[in-house]
């Protein structure tokens, strides 16, 4: 059933003609506003009426004959066409072949009267009740076209640059509309013809409706779009009220209930079950796929939750002679899928009930004329235990054409005629149960719509947090990195400047220490600190801090160096020596040879830094002093032993001559 009728609040208009002709000049027409319990009547010119539907958008436009309408069938068709998109025509009377609106509105309890007012009146509340047929010359596919809004004639100089801008807009807007469907997930092929620079045109044939698509059409600039349906090759009726057919129902109650739908031809239709869903919502399920005639258990007597539903449908009941026994059960349903040992029983109850009424089924079909509805009639002969020939002759008297008179007076009503009013009271009762039921359906599929929506932001939202946090846990990160990088600078600033502050106590040492130091810092030298005397620390000290020829080098300790050590310090041409331990005599020697002077630290005052040192001018000046003297005596010594050898030589040689 279009979701467009499933309730009785949506606007009707109901439409009759007051006088004239359609294919006249000037027909009037009788219109009833129905929207609910609100009824308004107006006689309006067939313009006026145009132009009120046009404005107004009314969900149906109800008539019991659509030609009122229309003068032929290419003038319905433009009718169809130039309706709203949301707003359908009804031809409440049927479809090709339709009754007398007189018949249809007593069979469904609605007042008639031979007015026109009173006939458009009964159109409205028959189609608000979703009574009649939905008259359509078009399908559920749409076509929409993107095309040039203006020619690319002739352009002077900048034709090339005007067609490409032209057919650029085109393909932009083709990509747009396509991306639009998509959004709404609607399936669509597309057909696009390309030209210079973009796209000449682009074709669109949708499965939907205009009214479900979210393009609308228009012209801006340099792009059209046009939207159209796909015309049938007649015309189509569909009718309001989805037709269910009569059913066998088979019920499993208890913690999960279970329910099982059989034909009249003992084909397994259906089967559910849910731990989670009510008495309403098993109800619900059950309307949609049937009218149950017999309602069934696979046990003896009938439980009472199985005979609430066969109460609420006013069915049949049937049960077993004794409880079926789970082998026999099984091998009944061993043809029909089930998913659990509940939709088992179900399906075995409703099939055995079948089996039951087999016979009876069969011989009620072979009673009846062609044509004639057989789920009806089996369900007034099951349910309501009338005879077939009772059935058969209350239908024919329907048929019956009324008598124009109306001054007859009523009769008292048969047994059977009071059956069938308590029936047809009950079927009103079912359909608007039946409403009720499909108004809260839509109402969750809306609340589901709502929810699906409220859950895509959640997740874009997540995801945006997500992204969030990452980035922040990353800056922290560096954050605190940076920090550790800034301690550990300030921590090298703050050695650095305590160094800086121990310099320059040394270059402004009391008086006391360099009676001798002036105000200009005169009489100080720097000295070059190595740890031992040996080739690593001579070069770990040339590496900090540079040895170069004149400089002054203090070895902490001197002893254990050998050639190579002494030769790798001579190369330097250190200016002094200070040390302090002994002096090796090959390391003495080859500094002597090389005219280094060398000296004992404890013979000159220094103050240290570190690894940096400095000390008095004077004080080295004496001990390079001391070591020239001592070198001049160290020489003459030499140079006695020289000639000393040199006598003791001579004197060998003449002894032996």
């Amino acid at each position: 059933m279009s979701t467009r009728t499933s309730a009785l609040d949506a606007v009707v208009f109901g439409v009759d003609i007051q006088s004239g002709d359609v294919r006249g000049d000037a027909p009037s027409y009788a219109l009833v506003v129905y929207d609910g319990d609100d009824v308004t009547r107006d006689v309006v010119t067939h313009r006026k009426l145009r132009r009120l539907i046009d404005d107004e958008e009314p969900a149906i436009i109800a008539t019991d004959n659509m030609y009122e309408l229309a003068a032929d069938k290419d003038q319905l068709i433009h009718f169809l066409g130039s309706l709203p998109s949301e707003t359908m025509l009804v031809q409440v009377t049927g479809a090709e072949q339709p009754e007398p609106l007189s018949r249809v509105a007593k069979r469904h309890g609605i007042p008639y009267g031979k007015q026109p007012m009173q006939e458009a009146e009964a159109a409205a509340r028959l189609a608000a009740h979703n009574v009649g047929h939905e008259v359509s010359a078009f399908t559920d596919t749409t076509e929409v076209k993107v095309s040039r809004g203006r020619s690319t004639g002739s352009g002077g100089w900048s034709e090339d640059r005007y067609t490409r801008r032209i057919h650029g807009s085109v393909r932009k807007r083709t990509r747009e509309v396509e991306s639009e469907l998509e959004n709404e997930n609607l399936e669509y092929e597309r057909e696009i013809r390309e030209a210079y620079g973009g796209y000449a045109n682009a074709v669109f044939t949708v499965s939907a409706r205009p009214s479900d698509i979210p393009v609308s059409r228009n012209r801006s600039g340099d792009v059209r779009v046009e939207i159209e349906r796909e015309r049938r090759d007649g015309i189509e009726f569909r009718p309001l009220a989805k037709r269910r057919d009569h059913v066998i129902v088979g019920i499993d109650p208890g913690t999960t209930t279970a329910a099982a739908i059989v034909s009249l031809e003992g084909e397994v239709l259906d089967v559910w079950s849910s731990r989670t869903s009510d008495t309403a919502d098993v109800i619900e399920w059950i309307v949609e796929r049937g009218r149950p005639i017999i309602v069934a258990a696979d046990v003896t007597p009938i439980p009472e939750t199985v005979e609430k539903f066969r109460r609420s449908f006013d069915a049949a009941g049937w049960t077993p002679t004794s409880d079926l026994p789970i082998d026999e059960k099984q091998h009944r349903t061993r043809h029909d899928p089930y998913d659990d040992d509940h939709q088992r029983d179900a399906m075995a109850a409703a099939l055995y009930a079948f089996d039951a009424h087999e016979d009876q089924f069969e011989r009620i079909a072979t009673k009846l004329p062609p044509g004639l509805d057989r789920g009806e009639v089996t369900a007034r002969v099951v349910a309501g235990e009338e005879s077939v020939e009772a059935v058969l002759r209350e239908l024919d008297d329907d048929e019956e054409p009324e008598s124009e008179s109306t001054e007859h007076e009523p009769r008292e009503l048969t047994p059977e005629e009071r059956r069938i009013k308590d029936l047809e009271r009950q079927v009103e009762r079912l359909q608007s149960h039946v409403g009720t039921l499909e108004g809260r359906l839509e109402d969750r599929e809306d609340r589901i719509d709502d929810l699906e929506t409220e859950l895509s932001v959640a997740r874009r939202e997540e995801r945006t947090k997500v992204r969030k946090d990452r980035e922040v846990s990353r800056l922290e990160r560096k954050a605190n990195r940076l920090e550790r990088e800034r301690d550990a600078a300030r921590e090298a600033v703050d050695d650095l400047e305590r160094k800086v502050d121990r310099m320059k106590a040394l270059w402004k040492l009391d008086h006391s220490n360099f009676s001798d130091v002036s105000a200009e810092k005169e009489g100080l030298v720097p000295v070059k600190v190595a740890e031992k005397f040996t080739k690593g620390a001579i070069r770990e000290a040339n590496e900090q801090y540079g040895i170069a020829a004149g400089d002054i080098v203090f070895l902490r300790d001197a002893s254990g160096a050998g050639r190579s050590t002494a030769e790798l310090l001579a190369d330097f041409e250190p200016r002094v020596v200070l040390k302090q331990g002994g002096l090796s005599e090959i390391a003495d020697e080859i500094l002597f040879d090389a005219d280094i002077p060398v000296g004992p630290a404890d013979d000159v005052a220094m103050q240290e830094v570190d690894e940096l040192a400095v000390a008095r001018e004077d004080d080295v000046e004496a001990v390079i002093d001391d070591w020239h003297e001592r070198a001049e005596e160290r020489k003459r010594d030499r140079k006695a032993a020289m000639v000393d050898q040199l006598i003791s030589e001579h004197r060998a040689g003449d002894n032996q001559a």
